[in-house]
């Protein structure tokens, strides 16, 4: 059939290009060294930052969990899936992020699908970070409202929207931490800006929460406070198990409960994951020490990768990503990796400008761990920076 020969043909290019996806599978847990397709490596692509995803703390919780709340919820929220254990999940992350309300999510995409088309529809302006995780910009898409997108972290240009804009109401939209650079938002300037004009800010803290601020997320990093901020929090990232919670003034949870869609018209998460998150959260706010030792890998990493330090960019969290010439290079130093025994993720356009090595570090490494990725990482560039001159 036609349609199919298109298919196989955009496919067939994309592997030309070097643009061609597929997965892995992994025959164990996720973890520092993982099983892949019959092959034990250290993993150095997952985002589970503080090694929680195997902690067997959260496995006891979630089998404690499905004894007591059984293992679906049955229907939404707000028919009659909404477990006591989700109140108490929470009410308990809204303290700990230090806002009054909160509501959970089944996955941070629909958080971000929920709140922003939720929060701002026809007649009023999104403004965006160009950087912007593709969940935020497939709602802001979604939500009919007018799009401005600024460079990223420009906030002249970002106020040069705003003073522009005769809109209704008006919503800037950033990451805490933008998942492919590794680097800050400059969260202080936004929430000014939102001040000055008259807007909410929705901060989307994937990869800073139970990382940043003592593990309480990149709002007590910064110390942030306003009634005009919008929380969210991803929950299968450093928290290690699954879903995300946003939390914000009792009225805008309130306006969420009845307006999300994506809430009102989804199936609530399976109780037994608010049970191993409550527990999760008890271990970000317990085990400091696992913070301290990811410090101390981003340290090293960067140490040893200082002599391609402009390969690297300006990254203070457990995201390093490591900048190649093209698609052809960056799968080739993955692959090399992975022959020896790393699995680094190769990131390519169109979810980056240019293509990458994602390094993610976690509590679950050993320094030895890291130092060894780098060592070889090292003599990989070394090796592709002769290639390339020859």
């Amino acid at each position: 059939m036609k349609i199919f020969d298109e298919y196989q043909e955009k496919l067939a290019a994309r592997k030309a290009m070097g643009l061609y996806r597929q997965r892995r599978v992994l025959e164990s847990p996720q973890g520092a060294r993982v099983t892949v397709e019959g092959r034990e490596l250290l993993n150095f692509c997952s985002n589970d930052y503080l090694g929680l995803a195997n902690h067997p703390a959260l496995i006891e919780a979630a089998q404690a969990g499905a004894a007591r709340w059984g293992v679906g919820s049955g229907a939404a929220h707000l028919v009659c899936g909404h477990f006591a254990v989700h109140e108490a999940f929470e009410q308990r992350f809204a303290a700990w992020v230090g806002l009054p309300a909160a509501l959970s999510f089944s996955t941070g995409y629909m958080a971000n699908l929920a709140v922003i088309t939720a929060l701002a529809g026809r007649g009023d302006t999104v403004f965006a970070d160009k950087l912007n995780h593709a969940s935020l910009n497939d709602a802001v898409q979604l939500s009919r409202a007018h799009f401005r997108r600024y460079a990223h972290n420009d906030l002249a240009a970002l106020e040069r929207l705003l003073a522009a804009s005769t809109s209704g109401r008006k919503l800037i939209v950033s990451d805490s931490v933008f998942s492919m650079d590794g680097d800050f938002a400059p969260l202080a300037g936004l929430l000014e800006l939102a001040e000055r004009y008259d807007a909410l800010l929705y901060l989307d803290d994937a990869h800073g929460f139970g990382v940043l601020g003592h593990g309480r997320g990149a709002l007590a990093e910064f110390g942030l406070v306003s009634r005009r901020i919008v929380y969210m929090a991803t929950l299968g990232k450093a928290a290690g198990v699954a879903g995300a919670a946003v939390a914000a003034d009792p009225v805008v949870i309130d306006w969420l409960i009845n307006q999300a869609r994506p809430y009102i018209y989804t199936t609530a998460a399976p109780p037994m994951l608010a049970q191993a998150l409550l527990a999760s959260l008890d271990l970000i706010e317990s085990e400091a020490w696992r913070r301290e030792r990811l410090a101390a890998h981003i340290a090293l990493f960067r140490q040893m990768l200082a002599p391609f330090a402009d390969r690297l960019i300006d990254s203070a969290t457990p995201i390093q990503p490591v900048l190649m010439r093209d698609n052809a290079s960056a799968l080739a130093l993955s692959a090399a990796l992975k022959a020896a025994g790393f699995w680094v993720a190769a990131i390519r356009p169109p979810t980056v400008p240019t293509p990458r090595l994602r390094v993610t570090l976690s509590a679950a490494h050993t320094s030895e761990d890291v130092a060894a990725l780098a060592a070889c990482l090292v003599k990989l560039l070394k090796d592709d920076l002769l290639k390339e001159g020859a």
